[in-house]
């Protein structure tokens, strides 16, 4: 692969320097005679060019490059300043760590500790001349206010005293080191007792079988490839990328889908989803409530009007005639937008998801939308009443058991697919929701 990218000149030369090598590595001597002065002449320049071309090409990858400056920035020196500030006891911005990390002082270092255990990248080393580098909380910590203050990533640097090429190169780190260790626990799906805790919030609001209510934010990005843009480009005539998620009414976001292009719709999003892949294959918990004296068993979202009629959604009337549809349009609109505040309060953590995307490629983008809703659920967990901490990881991964004989999992798999989109169920839920929630509200 090297030498194809050498001249005619420079193979020859390539070909008579492995050859020299060759022989002294295997202790040979040339046997060259006086008359052959003229072959070791040109067997001696090919060796000094080929060894020179080698060494200009490993000085751009090794050492110091010449003409590069360098900048004293005084890493130590921010260091102690970052740690004085807000990490001492006391430090000076006691009162102000909450407003300025969006988060506690203990969950952020318990975010901290986590991550430098999950990448060696982040421990404080010194370099070849013995020079201290970064510490971890410099590093984390300037990777977390680009992400909670959306700037650029040389805005950091007067502060944290950290290069531009190192704060991306930590922030890009520092989102796939929390997907990693927090993932599973913050980016779940309801387990029995999440369940359990969902329906009775349900029922208290008058939503019998409530998990949630579900919506779509779009994410500008501005460094979308123009090959990209016309499939990207949305009805804000702009490249966006699509979050699908469902919340409930403490903002925890139970389900993320992120990564479509603008240009879909909610419908088109929901088509690709895998909101109800666990429903469908049967691996879901049970969800059974009675409504107006009808079972149903299966839980359902609250969404807007562009959703389909299926069973598992339940959305607002769009021109309510009577008092009793008029109630139950005011009570739907009302708990959907649990949504759309857990969108707001999540661009209001990160704002990095409520500015324009700088980043080149998806992947960066996916890792750091998933790393922002899991601190966003860490902090709902952390400050709010959630019930959550038994959660042990040993239904996150169900272990699947390879079959080849017949069983009935398809054709159960093709009656739960039906139910999901059964339109008749859908208004059957509607109308005993509108008695209930009259009932309810005349009582």
């Amino acid at each position: 692969m090297v030498v194809n990218q050498f001249s005619n000149i420079e193979k020859v030369d390539w070909m008579f320097c492995n050859t020299f090598y060759k022989l002294e590595d295997k202790g040979e001597i040339l046997n060259i005679e006086e008359e052959d002065n003229d072959d070791l002449d040109v067997l001696y320049a090919a060796t000094r060019r080929s060894e020179g071309f080698s060494e200009g090409r490993l000085r751009r990858h090794r050492g110091s490059v010449p003409g590069h400056g360098t900048v004293n920035r005084g890493r130590v020196e921010g260091h102690e300043r970052l740690y004085r500030d807000y990490f001492a006891i006391p430090c000076v911005y006691e009162s102000f760590f909450r407003r300025r990390f969006r988060m506690s002082r203990p969950l952020f270092l318990r975010i901290v500790n986590e991550v430098e255990q999950y990448d060696p990248y982040f421990i404080q080393r010194t370099d070849a001349v013995g020079v201290l580098g970064l510490s971890s909380l410099q590093k984390i910590t300037a990777a977390y206010r680009i992400l909670a203050y959306g700037t650029p990533a040389d805005s950091v640097d007067e502060y944290i005293r950290i290069g531009e090429s190192t704060a991306i190169e930590s922030l890009r780190r520092f989102v796939k080191a929390v997907i990693a260790m927090f993932g599973d626990h913050y980016l779940r799906s309801p387990n029995n007792i999440d369940i359990a805790r969902l329906l009775q919030t349900g029922e208290q609001r008058g939503f019998p079988g409530m998990l949630g209510s579900i919506d779509c934010m779009h994410w500008k990005w501005k460094n979308c490839p123009t090959a990209w843009q016309g499939m990207y480009t949305s009805h804000c005539h702009e490249p966006t990328i699509i979050l699908e998620a469902v919340a409930s009414q403490d903002l925890w976001i139970w389900h993320a889908f992120f990564g479509l292009p603008g240009s879909l719709n909610d419908i088109n999003v929901l088509d690709r989803s895998p909101v109800f892949t666990l429903l469908a294959n049967g691996h879901a918990p049970p969800v059974n409530y009675i409504i107006n004296g009808h079972e149903y068993r299966m839980g359902y979202y609250l969404a807007d009007g562009i959703y389909p009629n299926w069973s598992t959604f339940v959305k607002t009337i769009p021109c309510p005639q009577g008092l009793k549809k008029k109630h139950f349009a005011k009570a739907q609109e009302s708990a959907r937008k649990d949504v759309e505040r857990a969108f707001g309060v999540l661009q209001a953590r990160f704002a990095i998801v409520r500015g324009p995307a700088r980043f080149w490629d998806e992947e960066t983008l996916a890792d750091i939308m998933k790393a922002c809703i899991i601190m966003h659920n860490m902090v709902i967990e952390d400050e709010g009443d959630v019930g959550n901490n038994d959660f042990d990881g040993s239904d996150a991964n169900p272990h699947v058991e390879v079959s080849h004989a017949y069983t009935p999992e398809l054709e159960d798999f093709m009656q739960t697919h039906y139910q999901i989109r059964d339109s008749v169920t859908h208004s059957q839920l509607q109308s005993d929701l509108i008695e209930h929630l009259w009932e309810r509200h005349g009582n």
